[in-house]
């Protein structure tokens, strides 16, 4: 994690758009905290330009020709599992974001995101916490849930206490902490110690991998 009381929170951009990567970085150089140190135009050249420029968070396109953005997200998480990748997508229901949070990404941004909520997006996922509203989030399980893919039950998942699943199960449902706390009637910090069990025991490192984990391991067909 990055502290950012003395260093910028450094950035990639990867997108094959000139003009994108070009008005990204015009937003980014507007902040008091955050840089742009490297950019790449193809996902083939995304783990390069991480090992060239050791960035917090990569900013990522989906759609690229050749390594497309699922892929290039897939070997930077790989290579460098501390560098946190945020898609950056145009639908919302575009059929590539979960997999790429499936690769590895912490979250996902609208290309016609706010200016302001791009920054805090990147701020958000270099503190370690993830990028999905409960409304992407319900979209995304809509989605995954509907698809007919096959999922089985993840031995992993048997680990937790029913405190911590039903806190993975709020999760999942798209619930900050504050308010699982209020669904769960404990205190917020209480969650904060539950939801950093959870990621432990389920090898997920950030909240995202965590419900990506539910859903793969069948924790919502028996309790969703």
């Amino acid at each position: 994690m990055t502290d950012r009381a003395t260093t910028n929170l450094r950035v990639v951009l990867v997108d094959d758009d000139s003009l994108m990567r070009a008005g990204l970085r015009m937003i980014i150089d507007q902040s008091d905290d955050i840089v742009v140190v490297g950019e790449a135009e193809r996902g083939e050249d995304a783990v390069s330009a991480v090992r060239e420029h050791r960035p917090d968070v990569v900013l990522m396109d989906v759609r690229m020709p050749g390594m497309d953005g699922i892929e290039a997200t897939r070997a930077v998480t790989g290579a460098y599992p501390e560098v946190r990748v945020i898609v950056l997508t145009t639908f919302e229901l575009e059929e590539y974001v979960f997999g790429a949070l499936r690769a590895g990404a912490s979250g996902f941004l609208l290309k016609r995101t706010e200016p302001e909520h791009l920054l805090d997006g990147i701020r958000t996922v270099a503190d370690g916490d993830a990028l999905l509203s409960p409304s992407v989030t319900r979209r995304l399980i809509e989605q995954f849930t509907g698809s007919g893919h096959q999922r089985a039950v993840d031995p992993r998942l048997d680990e937790l206490t029913d405190r911590e699943r039903e806190v993975l199960v709020q999760m999942a449902g798209g619930l900050t902490n504050d308010e699982i706390g209020e669904t769960l009637f404990i205190a917020e910090n209480t969650v904060k110690t539950h939801v950093k069990r959870v990621m432990s025991k389920l090898g997920a490192r950030d909240r995202v991998q965590a419900v990506v984990a539910a859903y793969e391991g069948g924790l919502m067909d028996r309790d969703g």
